[in-house]
């Protein structure tokens, strides 16, 4: 397991400073200068008390991007797509600023998203199989993967794409849904669901620093291979709530949300073979059952 990272890197630039980004801050050398792309100034206190130094930048407003310009040695690139249209903006505009002069970054590492697979109607895959994105969030995150592996070929920078299926901790789990009493779908309609916990992405991202190759793409998903309604039932029963009650695709339409209904849509079995042997990691939380015993334990500890 990736517990650390040095390696001789001195400036590393987080561009997408959420809960993986400080994550990764605290696995990363104190050798390592570390700068977090902040757009919400009122973040900056607590990302310097962190050991990062933040850089005010907006990725929707190029010209708030001037400084990093030969700023880093390696580029942490987490930063989601815009929340509309067919393009990554937001990537296409980070390209650019640090295209803009100065030494490039001889590294960048971009978590992506399972999701730019479709649907395989259950199918056991890896990173072989083609995107088929079937809505416009994941078609953004294909056209990240694009740009970047195609700067990283032109400028001759290591372009390595983690795609992530849905992140979970102890403080990421569907309690809320759960409490809400809203519904799975029955087993014949049902979806794999696929996962991978905060911690073991963090991991994975700098794992890739180490060995990730250029423009190569890395499932980073664990080793379950479950079907949605089976997750909540587990993540009841850990932590002594009512299963939710199960329904057919038509009559859960009448009451989720169709961005609720559409994570139930694609199904698939992602499996992680490059993750392990390429990349090297050891998983720290290589079940779900792992994870959340882990966090029902911490529950109760409190």
């Amino acid at each position: 397991m990736v517990v650390g990272y040095n390696a001789g890197v001195q400036k590393i630039l987080i561009v997408g400073s959420g809960d993986v980004a400080r994550r990764i801050l605290f696995r990363l050398s104190p050798a390592c200068r570390v700068f977090a792309l902040l757009r919400d100034r009122q973040r900056a206190a607590a990302w310097r008390a962190a050991g990062a130094l933040p850089l005010p930048g907006d990725l929707d407003d190029r010209a708030s991007l001037r400084r990093l310009a030969g700023l880093a040695d390696v580029v942490l690139h987490l930063a989601p797509p815009p929340g509309e249209g067919r393009l990554d903006t937001r990537t296409r505009h980070l390209l650019a600023a640090l295209s803009a002069g100065g030494s490039l970054p001889r590294q960048l590492v971009y978590v992506s998203t399972t999701g730019v697979y479709g649907d395989c109607a259950g199918a056991l895959i890896d990173e072989t199989r083609p995107c088929h994105p079937e809505s416009a969030r994941a078609a953004r995150r294909v056209d990240a993967e694009q740009c970047l592996r195609a700067w990283g070929r032109r400028q001759g920078v290591r372009v390595s794409i983690l795609r992530a299926p849905g992140i979970y901790a102890s403080d990421r789990l569907p309690l809320e849904r759960l409490e809400k009493g809203l519904p799975a779908l029955v087993a014949a309609e049902d979806a794999y669901t696929n996962h991978i916990h905060a911690d073991d992405l963090a991991a994975a991202c700098l794992a890739a620093l180490r060995h990730g190759q250029a423009g190569r793409v890395y499932n980073v998903v664990d080793d379950t291979q479950l079907r949605m309604a089976d997750y909540f039932d587990r993540v009841a029963d850990a932590f002594a709530l009512p299963r939710p009650p199960r329904l057919s695709r038509r009559a859960a339409a009448e009451v989720l949300s169709p961005l609720q209904l559409s994570f139930m849509r694609e199904s698939r079995r992602i499996g992680n073979r490059r993750l392990k042997n390429e990349l090297k990691l050891r998983l720290a939380y290589p079940t779900i059952d792992v994870g959340i015993a882990a966090a029902a334990a911490g529950r109760n500890a409190c």
